[in-house]
């Protein structure tokens, strides 16, 4: 009896689906003969109702993630220009005083992050102070609002791959990397390529990141963790390790540090239009010796010291205008001729370290163009600074070795994780 109601029950509802038109229960007698049943085939046009898909023009087509840094002498039309900010989002900006004056009150040196519409529209903008204290900036409707809170920031990993197409920021991009790890990561392996000219295409990397989160929300990256760049078939790869005293530094998985005495280069991706090699100059009209590497590059473009050094001379010196002479352990120099600018304060005696901004692209003395003209000298003559063997620093002390692997093997590890992934890439 009670399987029979459940028979029941199931024909009841199989009569009533509504799936995809009508079905229907039909009973047939014992011992019908089903051969002998009429058969007639019914066609009937039906009628199927059009899809319409309606576009959200509310929501914007692609968004990109940036990180900059304020520079000194920054204005807020000029960060918000190179954070890919439309022209008129920009007047839009600048139309709020709230806006203007909180992204203004950012001290130089700081970084911001900002998400921007592939049509330069500006959706938000943050900045997290040394304090905790984030700042907000935020799209609505056609203004925007600000807002400041204490961040709770929470770390998380991130691993990425690309393979070079074009360029390194062509790359990155596509694979969704903000521009800041893009920087460290040229800057990390600067030592061993030179970005300027060794970049291939095929040449592929691998990056493990950190980003803080607040909210869910990304508003800041952090420090390379671990990476792994392969150029022209040459492999290198690099780990952070922190000693317990506080001192961090990237070395290679045995040990070795990656930082050497000297960079490759003082200037941060350019392309080099004269070498070391005898060249018709183009102001004196005869054929000379060209001893240094010259980097087109816009006026402007910051000009770093390749390594640790005393400043040597600053001032005018003939054919080079405004130059700087440094002198960096043992038999080192380096000069850097032409520039629009110097750092300011720079002087004679005045020690600084590797990385340190010392000048700025120019056309000052014999210069047809915007660029630098640098030299690689040992013992007072000049070398070919792309050929010239660059000494290295010192690896990690010995008591520290267990603790270095113990830390690093898994940074290793997640870049093994990333063989065989799909590379981002970017025609």
């Amino acid at each position: 009896m009670q399987a029979r109601k459940i028979r029941l029950r199931w024909l009841v509802a199989a009569s009533t689906l509504p799936l995809f038109g009508i079905i229907a229960a039909f009973g047939v007698a014992p011992q019908t003969d089903t051969n002998r049943i009429p058969v007639r085939t019914v066609i009937e046009n039906l009628t199927v109702p059009a899809t319409v898909i309606q576009a959200d023009n509310s929501i914007p087509t692609a968004a990109y993630w940036r990180d900059e840094r304020i520079e000194s002498g920054d204005t807020v039309a000029k960060v918000l220009d190179r954070l890919g900010v439309s022209s008129e989002e920009i007047a839009r900006f600048l139309r709020n005083p709230e806006a203007t004056r909180a992204l203004a009150q950012i001290k130089p040196g700081k970084r911001i992050q900002a998400q921007t519409s592939d049509s330069g529209e500006l959706l938000w903008l943050r900045h997290i102070s040394s304090t905790g204290a984030l700042l907000q900036i935020s799209r609505q409707e056609q203004n925007f609002t600000v807002s400041q809170q204490q961040a709770a920031l929470q770390t998380r990993t991130v691993m990425k791959s690309g393979e070079i197409r074009s360029s390194l920021f062509g790359a990155t991009d596509a694979a969704g990397i903000p521009d800041s790890i893009a920087t460290q990561m040229a800057d990390l392996f600067s030592t061993d390529i030179d970005f300027h000219q060794d970049l291939r295409r095929g040449d592929q990397f691998k990056v493990v990141y950190e980003v803080l989160y607040n909210n869910g929300e990304p508003v800041m990256t952090g420090r390379i963790l671990a990476a792994e760049f392969t150029n022209d078939g040459q492999t290198y790869r690099a780990v952070y390790f922190q000693e317990p005293n506080g001192k961090g530094g990237y070395y290679t998985p045995d040990g070795k540090s990656l930082k050497k005495a000297f960079l490759r280069s003082p200037i941060e991706f350019s392309r080099i239009t004269s070498g070391f090699s005898m060249r018709y100059h183009p102001i004196l009209k005869q054929w000379r010796q060209h001893k240094g590497v010259d980097y087109a590059a816009p006026t402007g473009t910051k000009i770093k010291a390749v390594a640790d050094a005393v400043v040597a001379f600053v001032g005018q010196e003939r054919g080079y205008g405004n130059f700087i002479l440094l002198q960096h352990n043992g038999n080192y120099s380096t000069a850097y001729g032409h520039l629009s600018a110097f750092a300011k304060g720079l002087h004679k005696g005045e020690k600084i370290h590797q990385g340190d901004v010392i000048g700025y692209v120019g056309s000052t003395g014999w210069a047809t163009g915007p660029h630098l003209h640098f030299e690689f000298r040992i013992a007072g003559v000049a070398v070919n600074p792309l050929t010239a063997k660059i000494p290295y620093t010192f690896p990690i002390s010995a008591q520290y070795q267990p603790m270095f692997r113990s830390t690093t093997q898994p940074l290793v590890a997640r870049l093994d994780l990333l063989n065989g992934t799909n590379l981002a890439a970017l025609e």
